[in-house]
């Protein structure tokens, strides 16, 4: 009996912990289910959130091409960055290849999804990028694109939650309004085919010469597949790599069983330039042909923005003044500025140093009909000769060590530290102690390079790069005397003087909007990267570079302006090729500037074969500065720097070390406040600058050179557009505060250098 009960309470407790049991599975099952409602309700509600903004999309806008337009800042369009004609082909005249072999390598379930979205793919997809922690697959069906390529934009830092929401929104709506014909042929006219061609029937035409419908297998597959990347996929730069994306769209309609194995084989062995006509330039306007180097850059700003220019139906605001651009080419080709011959090139930069803003860009002479050819003006980073001493010798040697303009420097006999290597001025002679205004004006190299012993190169280097000019740190001490730069370089550092030191990163494109609402300004108010002594103190000596050194021929009656010249000499190695060359310069500088204007100029040859510059080609550079400064100032004010209250002006007795005031006579100089010498006071009030002219000794207004061995030995640089320039890294000798501390350390480095400098050389 006992034992039957003890049966009965242990089927009880049985049935009642099964019963329990069920009732907490129950309740499991119950939450699991609310919450998986509850993120569905969630997630239908950030979906109707999100999609509440999406923008319209209507017939007219699908059809559209998908290039981007530029306009100027006064809002006048300016031109399109596609083709000025595409030709558009019907649903009904896309031959049914093409379409096969679109579908089959972009979305292979086109035909058959009724949302215009694919789960599946998106799954997929997610699947393989977790796989390769990046983004390697896509999800979007061709819907899904043809909506990306209307109104959004294709950066990939715009690819959020929100804005993939309202694109499957949008791809549902298309998906339901239109067929699958017509979304197809939609996407085939507007995809980016490179070189300004937008849709298939275009790039057809560009390629091949041809109609779609005359084009074969393999033709139809190369047209099919360059979309994915046009640029990378291009079969004249890139044949292999087009090649590769061909066959993939055979094996994807091989695959999708649109083609046999046998027809895939033979196709997959065709040479990729079978039936591709030779690359040819469009007929471009006139308009386009002089912008091209100022577009290209536009291009790449807007690229570096993480926008895409050629996809994404942007509104591109840009810099540009259109009338001194055209005045800028037209002062480099119609012959009112002398040049040595026809092949003597040049790069020019004009910015608006108020805001960065480059109103003007040149990029060579007698340029070739090539859309995005050779920018000299930003691409040839050349030797800037004694250009860079303002930016790198003597703006740090105010800013940092507080010199005065009558600082003392000894022009005398001098051997780099730790080297047999002795450097000579352009004359080869030494004047003797010297200001330092007289060592700018006259651009002399034995004191440029104490100065910058005296600073330290790690501490210029930094000075300079905050200017956008990139100096390394472990240059030796010749990068004194000329720096690898360009134009656009040099014309944005130059403005922080112009501005009293502020610095405004030099900008083609001001504003970029998308078709969808969002807007990006990129204006900026600048950054001050020197002290307002500085910039003054240095604007005030380059004056005197125009008045009465080496850049007379840029001087233009009554206009305030200051500037500086810049030469470099041929190599060894250079000179042993062409011996003929050794008494002319191999690049020419000039870098000037208003309040208003600031215009870097850069003259020279693409190759060593092509020439020197010679006779009057020495002063192209100040001349095409002079006429372009000359049409720019014409209806600006003319206005001088104000001296800051930092700045202490007074006459001291020439060459008297320390600096003494004068009783008569003497030159007016410059010094920071609280570091002046004892006596000088703030005779601002008293200053004439036709008294300063009077009082200061002229001298001679020619600009030549001479070799200035700097180096162990030297080499030169194959550039990438196949000129000849020196290098620019000379003997590895530590700077320090002193040049004999920097002697004794750096001994031992420049013994092993064996690297090889630009050598400038200023008659001033």
């Amino acid at each position: 009996m006992a034992d039957k009960n003890i049966r009965r309470e242990s089927r009880r407790d049985y049935h009642l912990r099964r019963s329990n049991q069920g009732h907490i599975f129950g309740k499991i099952i119950k939450w699991f289910l609310l919450i998986v409602l509850l993120v569905v309700v969630s997630g239908i509600g950030l979906f109707a959130f999100y999609v509440k903004d999406a923008p319209n999309i209507s017939q007219d806008q699908l059809q559209s091409g998908g290039t981007s337009s530029l306009y100027t800042n006064n809002g006048k369009f300016l031109l399109s960055l596609g083709s000025e004609k595409r030709i558009y082909v019907k649903n009904k005249d896309i031959p049914q290849q093409l379409k096969d072999a679109v579908v089959s390598v972009e979305d292979k379930r086109f035909y058959n999804d009724k949302l215009g979205v694919d789960p599946i793919r998106i799954v997929g997809s997610m699947l393989t990028n977790a796989q390769s922690n990046s983004i390697a697959a896509g999800g979007s069906t061709i819907t899904q694109q043809l909506v990306k390529l209307t109104v959004f934009s294709t950066a990939a830092s715009q690819r959020t939650l929100k804005r993939k929401a309202q694109e499957a929104w949008l791809a549902m709506k298309v998906q339901h309004e239109f067929s699958k014909d017509q979304i197809l042929e939609f996407y085939i006219n507007k995809v980016f085919m490179n070189y300004g061609n937008y849709g298939m029937e275009t790039a057809a035409n560009y390629y091949y010469n041809k109609p779609l419908k005359n084009l074969d297998l393999v033709q139809t597959a190369l047209i099919a597949g360059m979309p994915n990347a046009p640029v990378a996929y291009d079969p004249y730069l890139y044949p292999q790599k087009a090649k590769y994306r061909r066959n993939i769209v055979l094996k994807t309609m091989l695959q999708n069983n649109k083609i046999t194995k046998a027809q895939y084989s033979q196709a997959a062995n065709e040479p990729i330039n079978r039936g591709l006509k030779p690359r040819r330039t469009q007929n471009e306007s006139k308009i386009r042909k002089i912008d091209d180097p100022y577009v290209k850059e536009v291009i790449s700003e807007v690229k570096s923005k993480g926008f895409d220019p050629y996809n994404n139906n942007l509104k591109i605001t840009v810099n540009i003044d259109q009338r001194a651009q055209n005045k800028l080419y037209e002062l480099a080709n119609n012959g009112s500025v002398p040049f040595t011959n026809n092949k003597m090139q040049i790069g020019a930069t004009v910015v608006d140093p108020t805001n960065g803003h480059v109103v003007a860009i040149l990029g060579g002479r007698h340029l070739p009909s090539v859309q995005l050819g050779l920018d000299r003006a930003v691409q040839t980073g050349r030797s800037t000769g004694s250009s860079i001493k303002p930016v790198l010798d003597y703006g740090p040697a105010i800013q940092y060590l507080n010199w005065s303009t009558a600082k003392m420097i000894d022009d005398s006999k001098y051997v780099y530290p730790g080297t047999n290597i002795q450097l000579y001025d352009w004359d080869n002679k030494y004047d003797g102690m010297m200001t330092m205004r007289k060592a700018l004006e006259q651009s002399r190299n034995v004191p440029a390079v104490k100065t910058l012993a005296e600073v330290g190169v790690k501490r210029a280097s930094a000075f300079a790069r905050r200017m956008g000019v990139n100096v390394s740190p472990k240059s030796g001490l010749s990068v004194a005397i000329g720096a690898n730069a360009s134009s656009l370089q040099m014309t944005g550092a130059y403005s922080a003087f112009a501005t009293m030191g502020i610095y405004h990163k030099p900008q083609f494109v001001s504003k970029i909007e998308t078709p969808d609402g969002l807007t990006r300004n990129y204006d900026s108010n600048g950054v001050r990267v020197m002290k307002k002594s500085t910039a003054y103190m240095i604007t005030d000596m380059l004056k005197g570079v125009i008045k009465r050194g080496s850049g007379t021929s840029a001087k233009i009656a009554d206009l305030y302006q200051a500037g500086k010249t810049g030469t470099v000499k041929y190599s060894d190695e250079d000179l042993a090729k062409y011996p003929s060359y050794n008494s002319t310069p191999k690049d020419s500088w000039f870098v000037g500037y208003t309040r208003s204007y600031v215009m870097g100029v850069w003259t020279g040859y693409d190759n060593l074969k092509d020439g020197t510059i010679a006779g009057i080609g020495q002063q192209s550079a100040q001349l095409i500065y002079k006429s372009m400064m000359t049409y720019l100032m014409r209806n600006k004010p003319n206005l001088n720097w104000e001296q800051p209250k930092s700045v202490v002006r007074a006459k001291i007795v020439n060459n008297s070390n320390p600096p003494q005031v004068a009783s008569s006579g003497g030159t007016w100089q410059l010094f920071v406040r609280g570091h002046a010498t004892a006596g000088v006071g703030n005779s601002a009030a008293s200053y004439d600058e036709d008294d300063e002219e009077t009082d200061t000794n002229s001298s001679t207004d020619n600009d030549n050179t001479n070799t200035v061995n700097t180096t162990v030995s030297r080499s030169s640089a194959r550039s990438d557009n196949g000129s000849v320039h020196q290098s620019n890294n000379s003997e590895k000798a530590s700077s320090s505060s002193s040049s004999k501390a920097q002697s004794s350390s750096s001994s031992a480095q420049s013994q092993k250098s064996s690297q090889s400098s630009d050598h400038d050389s200023d008659k001033e």
